[in-house]
């Protein structure tokens, strides 16, 4: 799966013309038959890069010749080169953030119950609450009650290093779901069932516009002036969260742009090397 993430100076329209470009690309190029998904989709249902994946490597060769479920380039034929290397998907997206809440519990049902409470799918409606009978559909798919945030994907588990449950999410649209949107909500919805959210633990990068929303909001909700730094913007933002409850939290480390002004700040200095040396 390669998606392709705006981070600045792009738009996720741009992203997604580049990414059927270079799907394309490498169809011609290779012959490994690719998909489009999320933004770059060529077709509606496949938006949802789970449709793409549907049957994964053992029913490509099958899906390939269906005009319904064939690749959007490199259908219509089971190849060698399918055969070996089977398809990829390539596609655009916004930044996805994966967070772990952290709670004062050992109970992985507990934390189960949270994320079902808040992810967008939610939980299968029952006859009777917990245990009774699951609804279903005509076609005999479970009736879902959907959850309190949208374009979120949860689950509750067990961590042995921490001796904590968690509650472990993605959010997939941080446009509709600001992070601190997401915190607000599982918090609430732990304390309903006799749970504390104690802390949150970034999994991967964040984008700096994230902690900033985030602290911006900590700060309202203070009365404070935001008229102060993004650095400190960004401290109260960690401490109101308690990013750095299980491990420190170091933006320099987790903050996305910081990574690429980093990485740029080297390879200027190895240019002037470079010049200096020549």
């Amino acid at each position: 799966v390669l998606p392709l993430v705006p981070v600045s100076g792009v738009t996720l329209e741009e992203c997604a013309a580049l990414a059927r470009a270079l799907a394309q690309r490498i169809y011609e190029s290779l012959r490994i038959p690719t998909y489009c998904y999320e933004a770059a989709a060529m077709r509606p249902e496949r938006k949802n890069l789970a449709v793409c994946r549907r049957g994964e490597y053992e029913a490509l060769p099958k899906k390939i010749t269906d005009p319904a479920e064939m690749p959007d380039f490199g259908g219509g034929e089971w190849t060698d080169t399918a055969a070996r290397s089977g398809a990829t998907v390539v596609g655009a997206r916004d930044f996805l953030i994966a967070v772990n809440f952290n709670l004062n519990t050992t109970s992985t049902r507990r934390a189960n119950a949270i994320a079902f409470d808040v992810r967008e799918k939610g939980r299968p409606l029952r006859e009777t609450p917990i245990v009774g009978k699951i609804v279903r559909d005509e076609k005999g798919a479970p009736v879902m009650v959907p959850g309190t945030l949208k374009g979120c994907k949860a689950i509750g588990w067990y961590i042995p290093e921490y001796g904590i449950a968690q509650v472990s999410m993605n959010i997939t649209q941080i446009g509709l779901t600001p992070l601190h949107v997401a915190f607000e909500e599982v918090c609430r919805a732990a304390a309903a069932r006799g749970v504390k959210v104690t802390g949150t633990e970034i999994v991967g990068l964040v984008p700096r516009k994230s902690l900033i929303d985030a602290g911006k909001y900590f700060l309202r909700r203070q009365q404070r002036s935001l008229g102060v730094s993004d650095e400190e913007i960004i401290r109260i933002a960690v401490k109101s969260m308690g990013l750095s409850d299980l491990t420190p939290f170091r933006p320099e480390e987790k903050v996305i742009e910081n990574l690429i002004e980093k990485d740029s700040a080297i390879n200027e200095q190895i240019d002037r090397m470079r010049h200096s040396a020549t």
